[in-house]
């Protein structure tokens, strides 16, 4: 059975990384209100208890699970039990950390750099892998959520733009492979999304997006069987001319930029 006709008997099966909050609360309340039901994975689990209360309140079957997205193995484990509880139709790897170098550092946190590079690239990439072998005979599709800066060299933030570009790069390619197959993997490269990460910054947040709105472009964007969105639009053009930049000024333009977080 493929995933139309699946989807003509039942309403889909969405399990979303990172829905304690921020974009992952907004994604998992918009599928809520669809009627669609619900497995919400995250670290807080207070926070992730609010989410999925407030989900339940727009009728939701909702399911909650505590992950640590730092041990690939046990999320896969955790995966493979949830879509055999309920096979999984729409798999959203919204989890992600965010870190920058200190201004009195030489260099960033190696254990920071591990973290990310875990969190951001490796688990979501081999939960991804899982989540298409089960899909591959039935249908479904796979969303991975990204950033605008996997398409930046950032001084300032090597592990989160590496991190993020490996994640792009593998997305893509995933999605050659499974697409021709029924199974369609969204990449997302959102700018600044008013989320709490994104609030840790120091100075502007330009063209900031509400959670919402971002759930919203997501989830219509995944519908319509896109392969790649990057949004708010002028980011789309800050990449066509990083792209087109020469090198030198481009390591003049982001050796400039100077960027804090608070703790």
């Amino acid at each position: 059975m493929n995933g139309a006709q699946r989807s003509q008997t039942r309403e889909p099966h969405v399990l979303v990384t990172g829905a304690s909050g921020g974009l992952g609360a907004a994604l998992a309340r918009h599928h809520a209100a669809l009627g669609h039901r619900l497995t919400l994975w995250g670290r807080n689990e207070e926070r992730l208890n609010a989410v999925a209360g407030s989900c339940r309140a727009l009728g939701a079957m909702v399911v909650t699970r505590i992950v640590d997205l730092e041990n690939p193995t046990a999320a896969e484990h955790a995966y493979l039990e949830d879509d055999a509880r309920d096979p999984v139709d729409i798999a959203i790897f919204n989890a992600g950390l965010s870190d920058i170098r200190a201004p009195d550092a030489l260099t960033e946190d190696p254990e920071r750099v591990r973290a990310l590079g875990l969190v951001n690239y490796v688990t979501p990439s081999v939960l991804a892998t899982v989540a298409a072998g089960k899909m591959l005979p039935r249908g479904g599709r796979i969303i991975m959520i990204g950033s605008v800066a996997a398409f930046h060299d950032l001084p300032f933030g090597t592990a989160y733009s590496g991190s993020k570009a490996g994640l792009a790069r593998f997305s893509t390619a995933l999605d050659l492979y499974t697409r021709p197959r029924s199974v369609p993997v969204l990449l997302v490269s959102p700018g600044f999304i008013d989320t709490p990460m994104s609030r840790r910054l120091s100075g502007a947040r330009p063209f900031l997006v509400k959670p919402a709105r971002a759930a919203r472009l997501i989830v219509e964007a995944s519908a319509q069987g896109k392969r790649h969105i990057v949004f708010p639009w002028p980011f789309h053009v800050l990449r066509i001319i990083d792209m087109l930049a020469p090198y030198r000024l481009r390591a003049a333009l982001l050796g400039r930029v100077k960027v804090t977080q608070s703790p």
